[in-house]
């Protein structure tokens, strides 16, 4: 692939793209299906929240994660139209992606997403509480 790009027409297929071995860091709506795919991909997160729950998601990925860096978005973008300036955008993208903070980020964001894909495999937390769930709700059927 090297030299090259790829443009992919209508919906784009988000996690084989963020779990390619050139995909460095992720832009994100902060949309919980996102975060959720970039923790698990092991990627740190350039945040750009646009409404709704999406400020609280960019305060987890950033401020408690610490996977994270935001591009400035304060206000609700259906409401007042905060724009994001060209500079802040390109001051968030080499944050994430140059010098040790970066490394920080990706070290933990690693950790998070091999942590998430245990979760959901046979033994995993996910696994078993989802189990857990399934024989309790089934017990209540009899």
């Amino acid at each position: 692939m090297e030299g090259k790009g790829l443009i992919i027409r209508g919906w784009a297929p988000q996690v084989l793209i963020l779990e390619h071995e050139a995909t460095g860091a992720f832009v994100t709506h902060c949309g919980w299906n996102s975060m959720l795919e970039g923790v698990s991909a092991g990627l740190p997160m350039v945040t750009w929240p646009m409404f709704a729950e999406q400020f609280y998601n960019e305060k987890l990925v950033t401020e408690v994660l610490k996977i994270g860096i935001g591009v400035g978005v304060r206000k609700c973008v259906e409401v007042v139209g905060d724009f994001v300036k060209r500079d802040a955008i390109e001051k968030a993208v080499k944050e994430i992606m140059v010098g040790e903070k970066a490394e920080e980020m990706r070290g933990r964001a690693k950790a998070l997403g091999e942590t998430a894909k245990g979760a959901v495999e046979t033994g995993g937390s996910s696994f078993r509480d989802l189990n857990g769930l399934i024989r309790e709700l089934s017990s209540k059927r009899r």
